[in-house]
């Protein structure tokens, strides 16, 4: 039993489906798709709510064997969950901001990021801060729930 290769891997928790997205992958390392899966629905379903995308990196032996180790969902994805929005916007503005977040949605965020693999040695600080450079990258804002009052009053 020897080491083949890391496969990453974006499936959706606790959905994991036989199909051509995993069977491309794990086909030509000659993985049971339908084990991995099997096996992937049973590790993740409690870990995040069902269809959140989350990452995979399976390792392959060569008889046909593996592990997997399930990640956090992307970044991406928990901002926007946290924003309430469904998809960010097409071209992101630094101007105009297409949505806000809160410090404490950042703060959750931070702390759920930092139970991956090769983040645990990193301050929650730093990780928070890698957060809010994701969410200004997309265009999205942070600021305190009271800052939404103010600016709703100012517009009166």
């Amino acid at each position: 039993m020897s080491f083949l290769r890391h496969v990453k891997l974006r499936v959706p928790s606790g959905a994991a489906r036989p199909g051509p997205a995993i069977g491309q992958a794990l086909g030509p390392l000659g993985i049971n798709m339908a084990e991995f899966c099997k096996q992937f629905n049973e590790a993740s379903e409690n870990l995040y709510e069902k269809g959140t995308p989350v990452g995979v990196k399976l390792s392959a032996f060569s008889d046909r064997t593996f592990k997997f180790d399930v990640r956090s969902p992307p970044t991406s994805y928990l901002i926007l969950k946290a924003a309430g929005m469904e998809k960010g916007p097409a071209q992101p503005s630094p101007e105009r901001a297409s949505g806000y977040i809160t410090p404490e949605a950042v703060y959750e965020i931070a702390k759920m990021k930092q139970k991956d693999e090769m983040r645990w040695h990193l301050p929650l600080e730093g990780v928070a801060k890698s957060v809010v450079g994701t969410a200004r990258s997309m265009g999205i804002r942070v600021r305190e729930a009271q800052d939404d009052d103010n600016a709703e009053e100012k517009k009166e």
